[in-house]
C-alpha cells in the first residue's frame, strides 16, 4: 500500500509514526509548549532526529470544549513554521486544519498532507485539496469539539464509523482525488466514550477491507487516562501501548507525541509482523 502525497510516496510496509506539532497555546497535552515559531520548529527538526516519518502541523486545538480560532490567528501561527520545515527536513509536512483557506496557504507554504478532523466537509475544502496533489487523511467526528463529548450515542459504533469514512472517501474519488492520495483516521475520542474508543480499538481492523491505509490517534487522550487513571502528563507507556496494538490490528500510520518510543516499539511490531 502506497500514499501519495505531493512530492512524497510513502510505501506503507510497515507502521509509520506521525509526530505532532501544536502550535497552540491550549492543546490537551502539550498546550503552550511550542506556541512560538523557532520553538516549533526546533521540536518538529528533533521529532525527525526521532524517527518522525510525517510531522503534522496544527494551529487550532481540536480538544473537548476548545474555542475556535480566527482565521488569521491559526494562519499566523502555522504558516511560518510550514514555510521553514519545507525546506530543512525530507518527510512530509501535514497541516491539520478543517479550514479551506488554511489548507490552501498551507499546502502553497509546503505541506503535503491535509489532516481534517471534518473530512473536507467544510465548504470549499474539498476543491482545495483536489485542486492539489496533497494526500488527504479523512476523519471521522460526531458533532463538533465544542459539543462532541456531551452525551455521545451511537446505534454501533463501528458500523456508523466504518459507513461515514466509505461516504467520505467516496466523496473524495467524485471530486477527482485519487485512491492512491487518501488515508482514514476513525477518530478516537471525537465524540465517542471510553466504551466507544475500546469497541473501535477492538475491531479496527474491520475497517482494512474499506481499502484505504488507516491512521490512528490515541496518543495521551481520555481514554488512556480513564484506563490507567494517569494523568495527561503520564500516559507515555498506555501511549505506546495503544499504538502498538493499532498496529497490530492495521492501523498504517499512528499520530503520537512520543516520537522516540513508539518508533522504537513498532520496529519489534515490525519484525515480529
Amino acid at each position: 500500500m502506497i500514499l501519495h502525497c505531493a512530492q512524497f510516496e510513502l510505501t506503507l510496509t510497515r507502521p509509520h509514526v506521525m509526530g505532532i506539532v501544536n502550535v497552540t497555546p491550549d492543546s490537551f497535552s502539550d498546550g503552550g509548549h511550542f506556541v512560538h515559531t523557532s520553538a516549533a520548529v526546533e521540536h518538529a527538526f528533533a521529532l525527525v532526529e526521532q524517527g518522525a516519518d510525517i510531522l503534522d502541523v496544527g494551529g487550532e486545538s481540536t480538544r473537548p470544549n476548545a474555542t475556535p480560532v480566527a482565521l488569521q490567528e491559526e494562519l499566523d501561527r502555522i504558516i511560518p513554521v510550514i514555510e521553514v520545515l519545507s525546506r530543512h527536513v525530507k518527510v512530509p509536512i501535514s497541516i491539520d486544519t478543517y479550514k479551506p483557506a488554511v489548507m490552501v496557504e498551507a499546502i502553497r507554504a509546503g505541506a503535503s498532507i491535509v489532516n481534517d478532523v471534518r473530512a473536507l466537509q467544510e465548504p470549499g475544502a474539498m476543491q482545495a485539496v483536489a485542486s492539489s496533489k496533497v494526500g488527504v487523511c479523512l476523519m471521522h467526528m460526531q458533532g463538533t469539539p465544542q459539543t462532541m463529548q456531551i452525551d455521545p450515542v451511537y446505534t454501533q459504533v463501528v458500523d456508523e464509523v466504518r459507513l461515514f469514512l466509505a461516504e467520505r472517501a467516496a466523496a473524495c474519488l467524485a471530486a477527482g482525488i485519487a485512491k492512491e492520495r487518501i488515508m482514514l483516521d476513525p477518530g478516537f475520542g471525537f465524540g465517542k466514550t471510553r466504551a466507544h474508543n475500546i469497541q473501535l480499538i477492538q475491531e479496527l481492523s474491520s475497517l482494512q477491507d474499506l481499502g484505504y491505509p488507516l491512521l490512528v490517534g490515541l496518543s495521551r487522550k481520555s481514554v488512556l487516562g480513564q484506563v490507567t487513571g494517569q494523568d495527561v502528563d503520564a500516559r507515555l507507556h498506555a501511549s505506546v501501548a495503544a499504538a502498538v496494538i493499532s498496529a497490530m490490528k492495521g492501523a498504517n500510520i499512528v499520530r503520537v507525541h512520543d516520537v522516540k518510543a513508539t518508533v522504537e516499539a513498532l520496529k519489534v511490531v515490525t519484525a515480529i509482523l
